[in-house]
């Protein structure tokens, strides 16, 4: 068994139940938000987010990846205040979200004395996962990068590789948002491949978005799982085809390879109004639509199982796994050449 970190402390990985691997609580420019947001009052805010959230656990869910990081508003303070009201696990991730450039802070000046320094993304996402998120004991325990449809920026490029660094350090496994349209998963599996993650180790986000299953089939025979997320997003996919694709890659032979999540959020000032969901149904979309659909479509509760528990589980425990052989590797070698 795996301890994974969240927000009300760490969880043996056999105890996670339903997973979903793909949600947000808040999601945010804080700046935007805070100068011309006045909808977005945080008591109002954080009861609303507790409401959602046990009405989910109330569904049968028990855990959800909230891959919130640096990008698209974190801020731990706000989650333990809901945290603490719900028994639903939150499980946090740690690293960043961009298209292109990364944040002003974090950009790399090629300047005397600037050029050569140590990339401060790779320190800043292993204190997290290790030490605590800034003035809290939380945790992360997971990895999250992005590369959408402008593709590999030098940018987007350091923010993998960084990522990769700091899994190769912890062994804490990633999910990467991408863009299907554009194939950018395997972009991603390439990059992080050359920086020694095991692509077993990653989740490939928003794979549903896509009924191409030569696509889906490359990403998943180089190890790494499909994010089958957004459902409830009809203006990306229908939910007929999206449970459509599935069911065609468990004929397949991936059943293992599938994880499903919303993609959802509570709040997210991306949109003109303070009360989502641009996704249909919000949180219980999954419970109350996808669930009968797949089952009408054939799967199995066993099938269910493994799409739900079995794969988030082995998501935590073989990264967890596979990084304790490499250190054992490593001392091995390290002491036969004493």
């Amino acid at each position: 068994m795996t301890r994974v970190n969240t927000l009300r402390g760490p969880v043996d990985s056999s105890k996670l139940g339903r997973v979903l691997v793909h949600e947000h609580v808040f999601v945010m420019h804080t700046e935007f938000t805070q100068n011309y947001r006045g909808d977005f009052v945080e008591a109002e805010r954080i009861e609303d987010a507790v409401r959602r959230l046990n009405e989910l656990k109330s569904k049968g869910i028990d855990t959800i990846i909230d891959l919130t990081v640096l990008g698209l508003g974190r801020y731990i303070p706000r989650l333990l205040k809901v945290a603490e009201r719900t028994d639903l696990n939150i499980i946090v991730a740690t690293g960043l979200y961009t298209f292109d450039v990364v944040p002003m802070p974090l950009r790399k000046l090629d300047l005397p004395g600037w050029r050569d320094l140590p990339d401060q993304m790779v320190e800043l996402f292993v204190g997290d996962l290790t030490k605590g998120i800034l003035h809290t004991d939380v945790m992360a325990n997971e990895l999250k990068c992005a590369i959408d449809e402008p593709g590999l920026t030098p940018d987007v490029e350091r923010v993998l590789r960084a990522i990769a660094a700091a899994h190769r350090r912890t062994g804490i496994p990633i999910t990467v948002h991408t863009a299907s349209r554009t194939q950018s998963g395997l972009v991603a599996q390439r990059v992080l491949a050359e920086e020694g993650v095991d692509l077993r180790d990653m989740i490939v986000g928003h794979c549903g978005d896509t009924t191409d299953l030569d696509y889906l089939v490359r990403v998943a025979d180089q190890g790494s799982m499909l994010g089958m997320d957004r459902f409830g997003a009809e203006i990306l996919l229908s939910t007929e085809d999206r449970v459509a694709t599935i069911m065609r890659l468990i004929a397949k032979g991936y059943l293992d390879k599938i994880t499903i999540s919303h993609d959802c959020f509570c709040w997210a000032d991306m949109i003109p109004h303070a009360d989502p969901p641009i996704w249909e149904g919000s949180y219980t979309f999954i419970s109350n639509v996808v669930i009968p659909a797949l089952r009408r479509a054939g799967l199995t509760e066993a099938q269910l199982d493994t799409i739900l528990v079995d794969n988030p589980r082995r998501h935590f425990e073989g990264a967890a796994e596979r990084f304790a052989q490499r250190q054992q590797k490593t001392s091995a070698e390290t002491s036969s050449a004493l």
